[in-house]
């Protein structure tokens, strides 16, 4: 499995990840590459994630050679270079709504020229190793991936310009999220929500950027995704898949034994 998303994404192949928001222990990462996925997203925006859990899960993720992306609080997070510190190969910024947010995510994700991130102390992507700053700059550039999320009517507004800020490499849709606030909730399937969908995945290929979905039910996937040119996906997290795949045992069992065993 190869480390780098950027690289791949360079293809025509459609990227699977699977969301961490439950499970904090290196287990996920095995999890994760036995299911088949591409990459791991460690979500800190919700639950209980902690900074300590993101440092033990992308440590882990980057010695199994598995992507692991990071998503943190919103676009003042304290923790949008962090994350990166401790071995994130990207991060994932949600509730983006302006321009000035993605010039502020870039200024703290991206090294100069393009950014002015701090140089960081060692790095478990350079072996903890200390080479020299330049070498250490264009080794980790070449493989964060800044991920910028799109989830409200003003953000759809505004697609075209943050689509355009240099550093940014994917814009992601919150389906759930933006279709609330676009005042369908629950309604992804809505044709008012699907133009915002394609709306994003115009901008982001007018814009050399990649164009990626998370919280898309299956039957939606073809329209809301592949059909407007989604190349990373974020399938499903870990504590659904676990209750996904339980009841559809319990259904199984319960079939075979009868409702009167218990």
């Amino acid at each position: 499995m190869s480390m780098s998303l950027r690289a791949r994404l360079r293809g025509d192949e459609v990227l699977l990840g699977l969301g961490a928001c439950v499970i904090r222990t290196p287990e996920i990462v095995t999890v994760t590459r036995s299911c088949g996925f591409d990459f791991l997203l460690v979500d800190t925006e919700h639950g209980s994630m902690a900074i300590s859990d993101v440092a033990t899960i992308s440590v882990t993720a980057f010695e199994a050679r598995l992507p692991c992306l990071v998503r943190v609080g919103g676009p003042q997070s304290p923790d949008l270079a962090r994350v990166l510190d401790c071995g994130a190969q990207g991060v994932v910024v949600p509730h983006v709504e302006r321009v000035d947010e993605a010039r502020h995510v870039v200024e703290k994700c991206r090294f100069l020229p393009v950014g002015k991130r701090s140089l960081p102390s060692p790095q478990v992507r350079l072996g903890f190793r200390v080479p020299p700053a330049a070498e250490m700059i264009a080794t980790i550039e070449a493989d964060v991936l800044v991920v910028l999320m799109i989830e409200s009517a003003l953000g759809i507004d505004n697609v075209d310009a943050i689509a355009a800020v240099p550093g940014v490499d994917i814009l992601m849709i919150g389906a759930n999220d933006l279709a609330a606030d676009m005042g369908h909730v629950g309604d992804v399937a809505h044709p008012a929500v699907l133009a915002a969908f394609a709306r994003v995945a115009r901008a982001a290929q007018a814009n050399g950027k990649t164009y990626s979905i998370i919280g898309v039910a299956e039957p939606l996937l073809q329209s809301h995704g592949l059909d407007l040119g989604a190349k990373l996906i974020v399938a499903t997290n870990d504590i659904n898949l676990l209750i996904d795949q339980g009841l559809a045992t319990v259904a199984r069992f319960r079939g075979m034994v009868g409702t009167s065993s218990r």
